[in-house]
């Protein structure tokens, strides 16, 4: 927890923003006197399940972007498969687990 005057946090304000935008909470003072905190925001889970609501959440928080257009299905699922040896398969998985 950091702590600052008013006149700092007034010159330095993107700085300790960033600060409480990490987590951290930072009580601001007048003549060394406490007399606020800025506290990060905190949303609440969204309900496990609800794809849209987790999906709003990851972009209200920054930890993803909204799409800049709809997604067409019917032409992702239309595109040819790759094929891909029974060897590579083989090959992946023994990775995937370790071996």
């Amino acid at each position: 927890m950091r702590t600052v005057n008013i006149g700092v946090l007034k010159n330095q304000l993107s700085a300790y923003l960033q600060i409480v935008r990490k987590g951290e909470e930072v009580i601001v003072r007048d003549r060394n006197v406490p007399v606020a905190r800025i506290l990060p925001f905190t949303l609440p889970l969204p309900p496990e399940g609800d794809h849209e609501a987790e999906v709003a959440y990851l972009i209200a928080t920054g930890q993803a972007k909204a799409p800049k257009e709809k997604m067409d299905w019917e032409a992702f699922w239309a595109l040819p498969r790759p094929t891909v040896s029974d060897e590579a398969v083989k090959e992946a998985l023994d990775w995937a687990r370790g071996d």
